[in-house]
């Protein structure tokens, strides 16, 4: 899956958000301060490109539709890092985040049940 620069991040988090939406939709959504609409529908059209937005002729106007969900790119962005720094291993991520003070013992106590509730995961 192709990386999302950050402008097209925050884009894809307010059509994650609103689901689909028209142009002016997503500009009033943007978070403060909020884009030139001119940049948010150049900001679309490399999402088209991307492959991660469909556009839905109206007539004359369009409206833009996720075609990449939150969850699958979280996902393959997480599996990136762990890849490109932590060689692959998310118990090595997991370990850092320790290290840096991100993660509590609570925290992974937590981990740990949702774990052993997961009856798909085999540890």
């Amino acid at each position: 899956m192709k990386v999302l620069t950050k402008a097209e991040e925050q884009v894809m988090k307010v059509l994650w958000r609103l689901e689909s939406g028209l142009l002016m939709e997503l500009v009033e959504a943007m978070p403060a301060p909020a884009p030139h609409k001119n940049t948010v529908a150049t900001i679309l059209k490399t999402l088209v490109d991307k492959g991660f937005v469909r556009i839905e002729n109206i007539g004359r106007i369009h409206r833009y539709h996720p075609l990449v969900s939150k969850d699958a790119y979280s996902r393959d962005t997480l599996s990136s890092v762990a890849k490109g720094y932590f060689d692959g291993s998310f118990a090595n991520v997991v370990s850092f985040l320790v290290d840096e003070k991100k993660l509590s013992v609570k925290d992974l106590e937590l981990l740990l049940q949702q774990l052993k509730k997961n009856k798909s995961w085999k540890g």
